[in-house]
């Protein structure tokens, strides 16, 4: 029993490096939000763009592009000082912007947010690294204080609320979401490749959770790892509990090999024949056999 558990996991290991070795390159990474941490060179800059991207990495992949083209098109050549400066003014210019569930005004709270972040604390990372110990499992306590400090931040000026847009961009694995926008975020910044920036150097790449949307959650379960419907955040550690049994200390390094699945070769979760060439195939095959 054990053999044969070992040999599928060298099997599904193998793939995973074939994978890895045809995607995970710089030139396939358009339309992947990600690109826009691409257009910066200096840290502050690519961790904005990395953020607001990650956040609103929601909806069509082209909705994604157009808005996170317009948002930081707002904000010029320079994020982070727009971000510094952040105004009434700045505000304004943001009143009507859009993207699915959220509006200008939920981006503007949110730059107000990342402005008190950037004048205390320097970056991102450094507000990050505030909740974040190298002795926890994983990286849910420190993204949970994350959030749930920014949102006690906006409370506190204004009133003890919070608007649902802010709540939105700023889900919290503390009330159970799997928070796949957010983990894409903090795979960005921490894993460093040919693919992910690797700007942080504080974060322990071993803690990342895998960011699971709809497409990844199919194939993790083509794959085995898990049998739900929903994915919640304690199918998305089950998950990542899998990948690390394969790779204990980098368990999210496939995730944008597999993710290429669905948006280069255009797997929509049924069998066809174009199935036969991919390299998930076995798997594949006998959920639909």
């Amino acid at each position: 029993m054990t053999t044969t558990i070992d040999n599928k996991k060298q099997t599904i290991k193998n793939i995973l490096e074939t994978l890895y070795k045809k995607y995970n390159h710089r030139n396939l990474i358009k339309p992947d939000p990600l690109q826009f941490i691409y257009n910066y060179s200096d840290r502050r800059n690519m961790e904005i763009a990395g953020l607001l991207s990650a956040m609103l990495a929601y909806g069509r992949v082209e909705q994604i592009q157009k808005s996170l083209t317009r948002l930081l098109g707002f904000m010029g050549d320079n994020p982070s000082e727009f971000v510094l400066s952040f105004n009434q003014a700045k505000r304004k210019i943001l009143h009507d912007f859009k993207h699915r569930f959220n509006t200008g005004d939920d981006i503007s709270d949110l730059l107000e947010l990342l402005r008190i972040v950037l004048k205390k604390h320097g970056s991102i990372e450094n507000y990050f690294l505030q909740g974040y110990r190298n002795s926890d499992e994983n990286i849910i306590p420190a993204l949970s204080e994350f959030c749930n400090s920014l949102l006690n931040i906006h409370a506190s000026k204004h009133n003890g609320k919070v608007n649902k847009g802010l709540e939105y961009l700023l889900v919290s694995p503390s009330r159970g979401s799997a928070c796949k926008r957010l983990n894409l975020f903090l795979r960005w910044m921490v894993r460093d490749d040919e693919v992910d920036a690797g700007i942080w150097k504080s974060v322990n790449k071993a803690k990342l959770i895998v960011p699971i949307d709809v497409h990844m959650g199919r194939l993790c379960g083509f794959l085995g790892f898990h049998d739900k419907k929903n994915i919640s955040l304690k199918t998305a550690i089950k998950i990542t509990e899998h990948f690390s049994d394969i790779e204990p200390n980098d368990p999210v390094k496939y995730d944008f090999a597999l993710s290429r699945i669905g948006i280069v070769e255009n797997c929509t979760g049924k069998y066809s024949d174009t199935c036969k060439y991919c390299e998930l195939n076995e798997f594949c095959r006998r959920r639909f056999s």
